[in-house]
């Protein structure tokens, strides 16, 4: 970049500016996106553990019996019918994403109760999710740094667009 004054180069901060706000509010819709999809992709799968949370318990004999009396697919945790993968969404406010879903089963499965051990799904999206998150985020900031605009496109490859 070439500035020929002091004032083209003051244009261009200002111009930055402005697009690093709309960069900010695209790259967390991004981000939250990206985890919820991450979480969805989790359910019916037993999970390893990652970071600090835990790997998924087998489902005792009795719950898989009682699946299978029901009609619903054997060896496929938290998945019954599709309402608790189907339900997880996100919201964005201010600066801040919530990735979650209304369904009040899910906070039992993700931290579990005195007869069911936790089978967490947001932590570890959000875990799973960093390095895409960083480069994401990453790329979105320094497009709206360099370009003084908001490019379009962005980094939508890191999340599978």
């Amino acid at each position: 970049m070439n500035f020929n004054s002091l004032t083209d180069l003051a244009l261009h901060l200002m111009a930055a500016e402005v697009a690093l706000k709309t960069v900010e509010h695209r790259s967390l819709k991004k981000a939250a996106l990206l985890i919820e999809r991450e979480a969805k992709s989790e359910i019916g799968h037993y999970q390893a553990e990652v970071g600090p949370f835990p790997s998924w318990a087998a489902l005792a004999d009795s719950t898989e019996a009682q699946k299978a009396r029901m009609g619903y697919p054997a060896g496929a945790p938290l998945l019954a019918t599709d309402a608790m993968r189907d339900n997880i969404t996100h919201e964005i406010s201010g600066k801040e994403a919530v990735i979650g879903s209304p369904d009040e089963k899910a906070v039992y499965h993700e931290f579990g109760t005195s007869r069911m051990p936790p089978r967490p799904v947001f932590g570890p999206a959000a875990f799973k999710s960093l390095e895409k998150l960083h480069n994401l985020i990453g790329a979105e900031v320094v497009a709206g740094i360099i370009d003084g605009k908001v490019a379009s496109g962005g980094a939508d490859y890191l999340i599978g667009r």
